[in-house]
């Protein structure tokens, strides 16, 4: 991003002169109060929504019309927005059939994506049928299929319960290192993003900036006692601070 900004229609600055470089193979959590501008900065990453100044620099000649790099982004929403007339097979095959893959060729890559996800059992079943945890790994396996390079992933586990966004934590993960993706993560929680992330960016209150840029030196495989070490009660502290100060800054903005 090079110093992009974003006015709505109705004359509200959500964003202003935001830069931000991505480099492949991070794991960047998004991180700062509701409304300073998270969602919209990766909307406009992902070519959902456009800067009213600034731009989108990718690292590849292999650009559409939209200015995107061909096939190489992945989206996972705030809800699985899953289509509820068609069976999870069908959902997470949606992405292939708009690219016009051919049923036979999409059939072991969607059978491949449900798995990663521990989902393999239930390619015949409704959204109806599926607790909202299983949605959402819908939703992820969904975002998959096509291999990118890079998910976006905007706030997917803020309506689960702990228990259940904990253990989708450790999925989003294993998949990151799995397929050695970049990821980019928006959310509001300190202890999801010092959990997730090689590198978290800390937003301020509107119109949204990056306030500080920290680097994560935490093992990449965060699993069993993780939550309860001290490194990770550390990285904790470190990011807590680093929000309130955002918050603080914005507060005494003029």
């Amino acid at each position: 991003m090079r110093h992009v900004s974003k006015v709505f229609s109705n004359g509200t600055l959500a964003l202003k002169d935001m830069s931000l470089d991505v480099r492949g193979g991070e794991f960047i959590s998004l991180l700062g109060p509701s409304g300073c501008g998270k969602s919209t900065a990766l909307r406009i990453i992902a070519g959902l929504g456009a800067p009213t100044s600034g731009s989108i620099d990718w690292p590849t000649s292999k650009i559409n019309q939209k200015g995107l790099p061909e096939g190489d982004i992945g989206f996972v929403f705030q809800d699985p927005t899953l289509m509820p007339w068609s069976t999870v097979y069908e959902n997470v095959r949606l992405p292939l059939k708009l690219k016009r893959v051919a049923k036979a060729d999409s059939h072991d890559r969607i059978m491949d994506g449900l798995a990663s996800v521990g989902l393999a059992d239930f390619a015949k079943s409704y959204p109806r049928e599926l607790s909202g945890g299983m949605r959402m790994r819908v939703s992820i396996a969904r975002a998959m299929v096509t291999r990118p390079k890079l998910l976006l992933m905007d706030e997917p586990f803020a309506a689960l319960d702990e228990i259940t966004r904990q253990k989708l934590n450790d999925d989003v993960l294993r998949l990151w290192r799995q397929f050695g993706m970049t990821v980019i993560f928006v959310t509001h929680s300190v202890y999801e993003s010092a959990y997730l992330s090689s590198r978290i960016v800390v937003m301020r209150a509107r119109p949204g900036q990056v306030y500080s840029d920290l680097q994560i030196d935490q093992p990449p495989t965060r699993e069993g006692d993780y939550r309860t070490s001290e490194g990770y009660r550390q990285t904790c502290q470190t990011v807590s601070e680093a929000l309130q100060s955002a918050i603080t800054a914005a507060e005494v903005r003029p």
